[in-house]
């Protein structure tokens, strides 16, 4: 994974998690629906090493080559969250930092240590 992030506090800040697996290789080449899956996957085990997860992400920032791919970023809201949804943030850009590569995320979420739930 490229990117890991850093723990202050309670929050975890996490960036660069895009459809690269565990042997460094991008998943899905083409196929935004795979490589949102393989991001999501790495989100969700960088979270899990700290002591989070994704039920704990509130901000959540979505990058895109393609703005036609929205939709799909609609469906993965739906999969992966549940309301009260966490705030987003979808950005087009003409290109990722490996070519191939049709989406990034970066999120913030709370640990579940010390977590006040309301």
């Amino acid at each position: 994974m490229i990117g890991q992030g850093h723990i202050v506090g309670n929050l975890v800040f996490l960036s660069g998690q895009a459809s690269i697996n565990q042997q460094r290789e991008i998943v899905g080449i083409g196929d935004i629906d795979a490589q949102i899956t393989q991001a999501m996957a790495n989100v969700e085990r960088a979270l899990a090493a700290a002591g989070s997860g994704i039920d704990r992400i509130f901000k959540i920032t979505i990058y895109l080559t393609d703005m036609a791919y929205f939709d799909r970023v609609l469906a993965m809201r739906k999969q992966y969250f549940a309301a009260p949804w966490p705030s987003d943030t979808t950005v087009g850009v003409t290109s990722l930092a490996l070519e191939g590569l049709l989406v990034e995320l970066d999120v913030i979420a709370t640990t579940y240590e010390n977590a006040v739930i309301a």
